[in-house]
């Protein structure tokens, strides 16, 4: 006999389907054959597959059983056609019936006792199956069911053993669908622990970090030790917009297409913020391997990607974040497969003044040559720091500061005039693809950042003085463009032009 499944493999963070083919034939040798190009972790699971389905109460097949994944041409990895491959075993082979195996689409790996595993990417399957709307549902592990029942169009059925959903299919069992609760999620989880006000002093990289949340600007944060860069960067996710229902689904398809969502937490409300280590590998930053998979640039998709101690990343791992920071994607191929990741996020980096850390401090002297500053500096390429908008200097707080007990602004007060900004830029681009004023084309600069003659003046010399690129130039008027929404102003002034020059200054202050 002949069953057929829907399932589901992952390429990259994406979906695709895949039809299990399931024939059973009571002629020939004792053997099971697959075919369709399955990989190491699919092939070994006609082992799991045969002890499970004896651990749970079923019959062996001593048949020759031909197991085909559909399309053939596709490599299929990961075990979560386990449970697809052990229902249509059982189904070819008369042990449970058939009617109900077109209604839904089916993923879990098995243990040997036939209970279930959870399954990367089940977010992504539900919803592929809710695009086609081929199936009435998605029949997962118990563990996947909160994140995959994130997709209202379909009926996600969690069960937890083979035994249980060969229950469910022959209709001796009723599982109800997964409930979504998605406002309820919201609620319950979009609340970050850190605050603003947190940070004593730095009054002025404060300005920075709202500028920088409102028009969504790369930051880069020059300091000694001890001043505050990583506090103030762990707040940015704070002030920032809050996460809109699409966005979240955004960022949690890629949590899910790794294996990195928690149950208990099933869709990511707040925007997420990644620290990486200085030594991690190309492949880790933006992405990679065999069979590609997302970096850390796509796990701060909507969020913040944050690199401390910039200089201590090895130079070429750095050069590879220039296309993603300009497309807002990055794109991995190898020899079979192309894979699209989003990586929509804010960069802030954070680095010392030397190595030593206490260059220009007056509390502290710094022992460091010329040469080596020059070197400690160098690992830094001008074309990246051109696509940092914002260039701060974050000086060593004083006591007196530190010791002041009057509260400064929250992030509930900078995130309303964040929001406030925002709003006025969404009202800009409406009908386009750009949703901040640091994703600006250069026509949209032409036509929003319109200056006035001393306003035009004043960027002329600031050009000439400071030796500045053209790219340099349009990051001007993006951040211009931002602190005048800031205040309210349609149009740009001297003094929006004046702040936005001071946050490009410090590359060529420290730099040359």
């Amino acid at each position: 006999m002949l069953a057929k499944l829907q399932t589901f493999t992952l390429v990259g963070i994406d979906a695709l389907p895949v039809v299990v083919e399931v024939d059973v034939s009571p002629t020939g040798l004792a053997k099971t054959v697959m075919v369709g190009l399955p990989e190491a972790a699919v092939r070994e699971s006609t082992h799991r597959v045969e002890r499970a389905i004896v651990n749970s109460g079923f019959q062996r097949a001593n048949t020759r059983t031909v197991i085909n994944l559909a399309p053939a041409d596709v490599p299929k990895e990961a075990a979560s056609f386990d449970l697809p491959i052990a229902l249509g075993i059982l189904a070819a082979s008369g042990q449970m019936a058939m009617e109900k195996l077109a209604e839904y689409a089916v993923v879990g790996e098995l243990a040997l006792d036939g209970t279930l595993r959870s399954v990367r990417g089940a977010l992504s399957m539900a919803m592929r199956l809710a695009k086609d709307g081929q199936c009435r549902g998605l029949i997962v592990p118990a563990h996947n069911a909160p994140e995959a029942a994130i997709v209202e169009e379909i009926e996600v059925i969690p069960v937890s053993s083979l035994t249980q959903a060969a229950a469910f299919l022959c209709g001796e069992v009723d599982i109800p669908p997964h409930p979504s609760r998605l406002e309820e999620l919201f609620q319950k989880t979009a609340n970050y622990e850190e605050d603003l006000a947190d940070v004593k002093g730095q009054e002025m990289a404060k300005r920075a970090l709202v500028v920088a949340a409102a028009g969504g600007h790369n930051l880069l944060m020059i300091g000694p030790p001890g001043s505050g860069k990583t506090m103030l960067a762990k707040r940015l996710p704070t002030i920032l917009p809050e996460l809109t229902p699409a966005e979240s689904i955004e960022t949690t398809r890629i949590y899910s297409a790794i294996g990195k969502v928690n149950p208990q937490q099933p869709l990511l409300a707040t925007r997420p913020f990644r620290a990486p280590h200085h030594t991690i590998s190309d492949a880790g930053l933006v992405g990679g391997g065999s069979v590609p998979g997302p970096g850390e640039i796509s796990l701060a998709h909507n969020g913040v990607l944050f690199l401390d101690e910039l200089p201590e990343f090895n130079r070429r791992t750095l050069e590879v974040l220039r296309q993603p920071l300009e497309d807002r994607s990055v794109t991995i191929a190898r020899a079979n497969v192309t894979s699209t990741f989003p990586a929509n996020f804010m960069l802030v980096a954070a680095l010392n003044p030397c190595p030593c850390g206490y260059r220009n401090d007056p509390r502290r002297p710094c022992h460091c040559t010329v040469p080596q500053i020059e070197r400690y500096m160098s690992k830094i390429s001008g074309p990246l720091l051109d696509r940092i908008d914002i260039h701060l200097e974050v000086p060593a707080v004083p006591f007196q500061e530190l010791m002041v007990q009057r509260q400064g602004m929250t992030s509930a007060e900078a995130r309303q005039i964040v929001t406030q900004a925002r709003a006025i830029q969404t009202k800009r681009f409406s009908g386009t693809r750009t949703r901040c004023n640091a994703e600006m084309t250069h026509q949209q600069i032409r036509r929003f950042c319109r200056l006035n003659q001393a306003s035009r003046s004043l960027l002329q010399a600031a050009m000439t003085e400071l030796g500045l690129s053209a790219r340099a130039h349009d990051k001007i008027l993006r951040v211009a463009r931002t602190i005048a929404d800031l205040d309210g102003s349609d149009e740009i002034s001297e003094m929006h032009i004046s702040e936005a020059i001071q946050y490009r200054m410090l590359d060529r202050q420290f730099f040359k």
